[in-house]
């Protein structure tokens, strides 16, 4: 299956952020035996906070059917990223009493999604008492 291609069950593949590590000897690409830490691999391989924003929301949409207003906060974790996403749960006319949802969904650090849950609902008017 080539990048952008759908599989057997509908998902896209994405570019992999992954990069070959030449070995030899016991030596990493760099030159140095052993200079490589778990830490330094990690960051090597997460994906960037852009595109955990948008892997958040694409990944969600595809489980809820609902597409997510806004990312309203990411941060990276010891393991990838986590981040609050806004989702419109249910539509109300006016829009001001529409009914909200933040969920806040953890990521690998390749940008998978691992867990979500719904961590609070709102009407689009309410204002968030916590500032």
């Amino acid at each position: 299956m080539a990048v952008g291609e759908e599989d057997e069950t509908g998902r896209v593949r994405r570019p992999s952020s992954k990069k070959p590590v030449k070995k030899t000897a016991g030596k990493t690409s760099t030159g140095r035996a052993g200079s490589g830490t778990n830490e330094t691999k990690r960051a090597a391989r997460r994906v960037s906070a852009p595109r955990a924003m948008r892997y958040a929301a694409e990944q969600l949409q595809e489980l809820l059917g609902r597409a997510p207003e806004s990312v309203s906060a990411l941060k990276p974790t010891e393991d990838g990223w986590q981040a609050d996403v806004e989702v419109l749960e249910l539509e109300r006319i006016p829009g001001t009493t529409s009914v909200m949802a933040s969920y806040r969904v953890t990521l690998d650090e390749e940008g998978e999604l691992l867990a979500y849950e719904r961590t609070r609902r709102y009407t689009r008017a309410q204002i968030d008492p916590r500032g």
